[in-house]
């Protein structure tokens, strides 16, 4: 098990200047962001600076197909192949990861290009050595499902837009020589240590004169991934050349295999009419790729492809309806939205074959859907969460119960952090058992716990790696065996809390009960002399030195996973108020509360980029930190996470490219701000119930189960007024600061009175406080 921290090579990026797109016209004098709907608020944009890691190509919810721009390869913040500094363009490849802090993807670039081919892609700072193009931000254009650009240097109109498992290009040429397409089946990501992509095998085929097929053996984060495509052109080709390693094949030559496997398209006639691409891909074989193409792009009609991705955009988009709000919070909310909805992706083909986590290829049943792209230790916070509140039941079943199936397919075992068929292994903790708790808690449809709860047994009473044995001999992972050992801990207490519950489902209640004790195992790096969580020794003993900014006592490794002791001492999830009681009880806990938010910033130079988004020592960039500001809600002083929230919202988001504070994560930081806005939040989503917070919008109808309505109104908002007076529940009076799953997915109609000064009365009730470790308060 690797954390991201790992795959950076210990470099740490270097911080960007803020970049705003400037206002102009955009290609064919069309606005940038312009259209009707939910979509008109949505720009793909926001997070394609700072580290925010995001792409702005054409995409549907949850597509296999993510067909955008590369405009660098190279580096941390080339991750997603795109960023907003970035003035080049490669070509435009047909997967992408969105917010990622490890970069991957980027599979079948397609370069338009007039002029003499060139094989080799340049440099940023000189691209006429190569085959990248120069382009102005102030000429392109995106919008859900849609991308367009200019490239510069030749003139070509560039247009993408996509269906689940295919995309579509459009290219208008100018009237120039040399027009052609290179197809680059070696183009891939280059990590801050210097890895490249490494192909195990790839293979290239001309059929007919109008298609070609391929595939490749991706060795990078994922390692082994497998990919098959199916290329066609509108109008036929007059030439093709393939080559291996950069040298040509003989004429003539109509198929090849190799590692680095490029392909040229000759269109002598591609400036009499639009010249289009579509690609379907598989991670099955070629024929996959094709049946999926066939299937949904049959024809030729960009703009009817074109409107369907919208079609699909507003109808997801539109399952959070909102009134109130300025532009740039309605922009900053869909957009949200809209990041919120690209992962996990689909990973089956349209006959509902996939490629496993083993490498074979399997069937699903009838009506199911096979998923990829799961970055867990991110999204079970907020974004699984959200999908149980506000996503179609059905999806929602396929995406959780997919993890079962992986469980029970992966060599690995409980889904770490799984791509395209492959463990990555990236992060810590097997956080795929809370996603599948939290789903037995809210009865989620579709998934077999019963089957999952043995694969997840094994590891929590029998696994053997990441300082499993010592965590279950000592209560605790000893810093002076195992890296990141007081991180490991606390999120492998989190974890036996959840598997406890998949005992539960089970009927293994006597495993649920022995794992539900050593979730408490976090008490045991707890210091009540400096009430922060320290690293320890084997032999009992605090690590010295000391510090609570420090990332570790020493230099040979770190103790804790992207954080230090002010955020770690927070990581608590579970047992908030027997966690209370080691401070000396809620008025102390919330005394350090307010300590983490108004203590200095300052970190030492070894601390990773991740630390991001600081108020305090609080961290907002990065997904440790992302409940804490709902804790003091367990204190009794719910006025003070209403502050916090709304501050949050306001300060942490921008409708910028650089408007993200961290990584996005494959929606997590966007999750965040979406239940954010909406008032609600899981503290711990394997309890089911939500925690209120400060609701950003006037009013939101939210699409809950089978199409019920959940209206969440908030009178007297505003800029100035983030305090809770009052709340009713379905026209009735509500002292509660929590409100359950099962209330809220009925429908009905939550009311919060907003005000600008805080009522302390309310949550100040022991009773009105949310519920902890036991469950059946909830």
């Amino acid at each position: 098990m690797m954390t991201r921290r790992d795959l950076l090579g210990g470099v740490a990026a270097a911080a960007l200047m803020p970049v705003t797109l400037a206002p102009g016209a955009a290609l064919a004098g069309i606005a940038r962001g312009q259209g009707g709907g939910f979509c008109r608020h949505v720009d793909p944009f926001i997070g394609t600076g700072g580290h925010g890691h995001t792409y702005p190509g054409a995409t549907v919810p949850f597509g296999m197909v993510q067909l955008s721009p590369d405009t660098n390869t190279a580096g941390w913040d080339a991750c997603s192949g795109y960023h907003i500094q970035d003035s080049t363009i490669l070509g435009f490849s047909h997967t992408h990861l969105s917010g990622t802090g490890v970069g991957d993807m980027l599979d079948v670039l397609v370069v338009p290009r007039v002029g003499p081919v060139r094989l080799d892609p340049g440099t940023p700072e000189n691209p006429d050595e190569g085959y990248r193009a120069r382009f102005d931000h102030a000429e392109e254009r995106a919008t859900p499902g849609d991308y367009r650009v200019r490239l510069k240097d030749s003139g070509i109109e560039a247009e993408l837009t996509a269906t689940a498992r295919a995309g579509l290009h459009r290219y208008r040429f100018p009237a120039a020589t040399g027009a052609h397409l290179l197809i680059d089946l070696a183009h891939g990501y280059q990590d801050p240590a210097g890895s490249v992509t490494r192909i195990t095998g790839a293979s290239l085929r001309l059929v007919g004169d109008d298609t070609l097929v391929g595939g490749r053996h991706v060795h990078q984060w994922g390692q082994g991934r497998v990919i098959h495509f199916a290329l066609k052109l509108s109008r036929p080709f007059a030439g093709a050349r393939l080559y291996s390693n950069d040298r040509a094949l003989p004429e003539g030559a109509r198929e090849v295999e190799g590692a680095a496997l490029k392909c040229v398209l000759d269109l002598p006639d591609a400036a009499a009419a639009p010249v289009l691409v579509k690609v379907g891909l598989s991670a099955v074989d070629v024929d996959g790729a094709l049946r999926n193409l066939e299937a949904e792009i049959p024809g030729w009609d960009f703009d009817a492809v074109r409107a369907a991705g919208a079609a699909a955009w507003e109808a997801e988009l539109g399952r959070l309806a909102v009134r109130g709000g300025d532009a740039a919070d309605l922009k900053i909310f869909y957009t949200a939205l809209y990041h919120a909805l690209l992962a996990p992706t689909l990973f089956s083909d349209v006959d509902g074959r996939y490629r496993a986590m083993d490498s074979t290829v399997r069937q699903l049943p009838p009506g199911a859907n096979n998923y990829s792209t799961y970055s867990l230790w991110d999204t079970y916070r907020a974004l699984h969460p959200l999908f149980t509140l506000a996503q179609d039941p059905r999806r929602v079943g396929d995406v959780v119960g997919g993890l079962v199936r992986m469980a029970e397919e992966s060599p690995a075992g409980p889904p770490v952090w799984p791509l395209q068929g492959t463990e990555t292994g990236c992060m810590i903790g097997w956080h795929s058992a809370v996603v599948l708790a939290e789903a037995a808690a809210k009865n989620i449809p579709g998934v077999d716990y019963a089957r999952a709860w043995p694969i997840f047994r094994d590891r929590a009473f029998k696994g053997q790696t990441s300082g499993l044995p010592e965590y279950r001999c000592l209560g605790y992972i000893p810093s002076d065996t195992v890296e990141e050992a007081v991180s490991k801990t606390l999120e492998y207490a989190y974890d036996d809390w959840a598997i406890a519950r998949l005992a539960e489902a089970a009927g293994a209640r006597d495993d649920a009960q022995a794992l539900r004790q050593r979730s408490l195992n976090y008490r045991n790096l707890f210091d009540r002399d400096t009430t922060f969580m320290r690293p320890r020794f084997t032999e009992g003993a605090w690590a010295q030195p000391f510090d609570p900014r420090g990332m570790g006592h020493s230099r040979k490794w770190r103790d804790f996973t992207e954080s230090n002791a002010w955020q770690a001492t927070f990581l608590n999830q579970h047992d908030v108020y027997g966690y209370m009681d080691m401070f000396g009880g809620p008025a102390a806990f919330e005394r350090k509360l307010d300590e983490l938010f108004t203590t200095s910033s300052d970190l030492p130079d070894d601390a990773p980029p991740d630390i991001a988004g600081l108020v305090g020592q609080y961290a907002h960039g990065n997904e440790p930190s992302h409940h804490i500001a709902y804790l003091y809600a367990y204190t009794g002083a719910h006025h003070k996470t209403q502050a916090r929230v709304r501050s949050l919202l306001k300060t942490m988001y921008r409708a910028d490219p650089d408007g993200l504070a961290g990584n996005e994560d494959c929606g997590q930081m966007s999750a965040w701000y979406l239940m954010s806005a909406l008032g609600l939040y899981a503290v711990d989503p394997v309890t089911p119930i939500y925690v209120f917070g400060s609701p950003l919008f006037d009013r939101v109808d939210v699409t809950v189960g089978d199409g019920r309505t959940l209206t969440i109104e908030a009178p007297g908002n505003g800029p100035g007024s983030p305090y809770i007076q009052s709340v009713t529940w379905n026209g009735k009076p509500y002292t509660r600061t929590w409100i359950s799953h099962a209330d809220l997915t009925r429908g009905g109609r939550l009311v919060f009175v907003m005000g600008d000064k805080p009522n302390p009365r309310f949550g100040a009730g022991r009773d009105d406080r949310p519920p902890s470790f036991d469950m059946a308060r909830a």
